[in-house]
């Protein structure tokens, strides 16, 4: 994908993350029907199977593993790989995600929902979960571009989004909200970053030793 195209992309992913926003918080009195509708169908549908899977997602998805543990694993393995420019692409991108879904939850500050299975922080939209799961899954898709990279990674944004609702933690245009932020702050800093990190992959590739 060229540099403009990255950049428009998520431009308008954050512009459409943001204008969401706005129209919930400001446009509503009470949760748009979609809101109301999925938060009362996914409830009388919840398993416990159902559950013990949202809440393993909530401990990795969130807290201190979210914002510390996760992207230090992915920027240790990176290291690991010798790819260090994509190791700073990922911890940039990690840092300006957190930043992006902190400025929207205090500029909105909607109130989650009133069921809530676990505790969580302040501001309902965007999912901070969601939101981090997409900078995961599209960074890693940006750096080692596969077809199955791309598919791991829609599952896995689907699955945290998917989990949020059925914990009550969140209505499900939060869960939309978070992954527009989060993969639109990935691809505005690879239509910086992602030259540089593609080039040095290439470098180094030219390179290593061969056998």
């Amino acid at each position: 994908m060229r540099r403009r195209a990255l950049l428009w992309w998520g431009i308008g992913m954050l512009v459409a993350a943001t204008l969401l926003g706005a129209m919930i918080v400001f446009g509503y009195t009470e949760p748009p029907g979609f809101d109301s509708w999925w938060n009362v169908t996914i409830a009388a549908h919840r398993a416990d199977w159902m559950l013990t899977a949202a809440l393993i997602l909530n401990d990795i998805g969130g807290g201190v593993v979210a914002i510390l543990v996760v992207p230090l694993i992915v920027i240790i393995a990176l290291l690991i790989v010798r790819r260090w420019q994509a190791a700073v692409f990922a911890a940039a991108a990690f840092l300006a995600s957190a930043g992006a879904v902190q400025l929207l939850k205090h500029l909105f500050g909607r109130a989650r929902p009133e069921d809530m299975i676990v505790l969580s922080d302040f501001g309902s939209f965007p999912s901070g979960h969601v939101a981090n799961a997409a900078t995961i899954a599209v960074v890693l898709w940006l750096v080692f571009p596969r077809v199955w990279t791309a598919v791991v990674g829609i599952v896995w944004i689907v699955a945290m989004a998917i989990s949020r609702t059925l914990l009550s933690v969140h209505w499900a245009t939060d869960t939309i909200g978070g992954a527009l932020v989060g993969a639109g702050v990935v691809l505005v800093l690879a239509a910086w970053l992602l030259p540089w990190v593609q080039t040095a992959s290439r470098r180094e590739s030219r390179t290593a030793p061969i056998g």
